[in-house]
């Protein structure tokens, strides 16, 4: 923190990023910083390799987020480029090597575990994974660097912080997060509209897609661990994003019997972004990992390229070896 805070004052020019498809953790930390950086005369672009959803739309009601594809201006040389909610240079995909060849420093603001098998390529790095959000980390960097909270910070960290918790539902067994959540509303913030966008704002063709979706879920290992495919097709036929499939597998995880749950959404042909969540009794992130994703200990992805029956395949055994491992240690006690 110490070393990355006298970085940012003794530069004078930044691009703040995410990784693809971001989420309201990734566009909420680099929004609240930018905001940050420019109260104290900073040079700050936000530039992303994807679009930001539509439910993130209140949050940059001024449109300061450009995508790689829609530059407002080139790429020119600039002074540090920060990296928003991962520490995986993959995931910004044809980003990343223009931010090697303009940035003099790359730093990763995250709060996932690192990656043994991509080792972090970057200056400096800041990483908390006692952090419930990179929005908590990114609260205490702007209180670090002595800038004042305003309702255009405050903002985007409360989002932040909100959605990465699922509404404090996952705060680590921490008070941090209640605690900085209650700076933040001091500054007009009001709870119940942004959980309206970012919790609350199904339409007609989302429910039909739930209703279609959750009657395709598959009970597996003694109906401890539950399949689901997400087509392309229903997301076009209806007209969704990818955001909007988010919630679908913590619907799942929901049913009293399941520990695990996994999600194969469709991303092109023989291609698809799973998602994994746990209960606890298992951890995912090493997974993952070995599948050649990452994230959380209870909550990560991967994207696989195969047929889906191949890659459901490989899932479902790797699943089975950790529920087979479960039973041993449980046996052993």
């Amino acid at each position: 923190m110490a070393s990355l805070t006298e970085q940012i004052k003794d530069s004078r020019s930044f691009i703040l990023s995410t990784h693809t498809q971001p989420d309201g953790d990734g566009i909420g930390s680099q929004l609240a910083l930018y905001w940050a950086l420019k109260k104290i005369g900073k040079n700050v672009r936000i530039i992303n390799v994807d679009d930001i959803s539509k439910k993130y739309d209140f949050l940059d009601p001024h449109r300061v987020i450009e995508t790689i594809s829609k530059l407002k201006t080139p790429i020119t040389r600039t002074d540090i480029g920060l990296i928003f909610d991962t520490n995986d240079q993959e995931l910004l995909l044809e980003l990343w090597p223009l931010l090697q060849k303009n940035c003099g420093k790359i730093s990763f603001i995250d709060h996932h575990p690192l990656l043994e098998r991509r080792p972090l390529q970057a200056n400096e790095h800041l990483i908390d994974v006692e952090a419930s959000s990179t929005g908590q980390i990114v609260f205490n960097l702007i209180k670090t660097l002595q800038i004042p909270l305003d309702a255009q910070i405050a903002l985007p960290i409360y989002s932040s912080i909100v959605f990465d918790t699922n509404y404090f539902r996952y705060i680590r067994g921490s008070p941090t997060p209640h605690l900085i959540v209650a700076e933040l509303l001091r500054h007009n913030i009001e709870p119940q509209k942004v959980h309206r966008h970012l919790f609350g704002n199904h339409s007609p063709n989302k429910l039909k897609f739930l209703s279609r979706i959750l009657g395709l879920v598959e009970y597996e290992l003694d109906g401890r661990l539950a399949l689901v495919r997400v087509q392309r097709q229903d997301m076009d036929e209806l007209g969704l994003e990818n955001d909007e499939t988010r919630d679908v597998i913590d619907m799942i995880m929901n049913v009293e019997s399941i520990e695990a749950a996994v999600l194969f959404r469709d991303e092109g042909k023989d291609t698809f972004k799973l998602s994994f969540r746990s209960k606890g009794l298992i951890t995912v992130s090493h997974l993952a990992e070995n599948l050649g994703g990452g994230g959380h200990q209870f909550a990560s992805g991967v994207l696989m390229k195969g047929t889906f029956e191949e890659v459901k395949g490989k899932v479902l055994a790797a699943f089975q070896k950790l529920f087979g491992e479960l039973e041993k240690k449980v046996a052993s006690t």
